[in-house]
């Protein structure tokens, strides 16, 4: 049938002619679509706010050659007008829907369409510290494609742990004798908030102290950027902002 309809999250868009978008979405039931929004960018339009990257919508769109068609847009989550006004919750919010699009480029499932809404919710709910929201949508995204952390064998030989070294090449927790040289040694409770993070339990995260936060982010950043065989681009700037807090926190102290 040439037209259809799903529901589908707003990952980017790009400008297209004087008045038009080109939108990618990621939906429940077809997976990532890029679709046309003809008219968008008119003051008129009766659905150009629906489009905006972070919203969520019920769509009816035509299946077209190459790009298919937005021709109706219900809103079921105006998540982005409250994401937008906080830069960590910003920032937070592009790595999500970045790694979205880079995980769909093979296969999406309604699994990855509802996690990543989720996690929008949640951010513009301020349900939770940003990055954490992000690092436990990342853990659990990345789980979902196939790449669960180890946390409590060895990634490479599978021998029962605990173990100290994280190596994100092998996909967890390795043991002495396969960690590799220099791969960071990680403590008990950074684990321990790895663990919940991936479970999302969060009064566990809300729990761990500040140095297991920024331990833990590292790791994950580290994983995910790994798996997905180049970076991030949105990470540098939640890291950047990250280091900054540091600064003007040790110079307050």
């Amino acid at each position: 049938m040439a037209t259809y309809r799903d529901e589908a999250v707003v990952l980017r868009t790009h400008k297209l002619g004087e008045a038009d978008r080109i939108v990618t979405l990621l939906s429940r039931g077809h997976g990532k679509i890029r679709a046309v929004a003809k008219g968008v960018r008119r003051t008129s339009s009766r659905f150009g706010a629906r489009l905006e990257p972070f919203m969520v919508a019920d769509l009816q769109l035509y299946a077209g050659r190459n790009l298919d068609v937005i021709q109706q847009a219900e809103s079921l989550g105006s998540y982005g007008a409250d994401i937008v006004i906080d830069y960590e919750r910003y920032t937070s919010a592009n790595a999500m829907v970045e790694t979205a699009d880079r995980l769909s480029e093979s296969e999406a499932t309604p699994q990855q369409y509802l996690l990543l809404v989720g996690g929008l919710r949640a951010l513009a709910g301020q349900q939770q510290q940003p990055r954490s929201i992000l690092d436990s949508y990342l853990l659990r995204a990345m789980s979902l494609a196939g790449w669960a952390p180890s946390l409590d064998g060895c990634a490479r030989c599978g021998i029962e742990g605990p173990h100290e070294r994280f190596v994100a090449q092998l996909g967890g927790m390795a043991c002495a004798n396969c960690a590799t040289p220099g791969s960071p040694r990680v403590d008990h409770d950074t684990i321990m908030l790895l663990d919940a993070l991936i479970r999302g339990d969060w009064p566990r995260v809300d729990a761990a102290p500040a140095a297991a936060h920024n331990r833990a982010s590292g790791l994950v950043a580290a994983f995910a950027q790994w798996h997905l065989e180049r970076g991030i681009r949105s990470l540098a700037h939640v890291d950047r902002m990250r280091r900054d807090d540091h600064t003007v926190s040790g110079g307050a102290r």
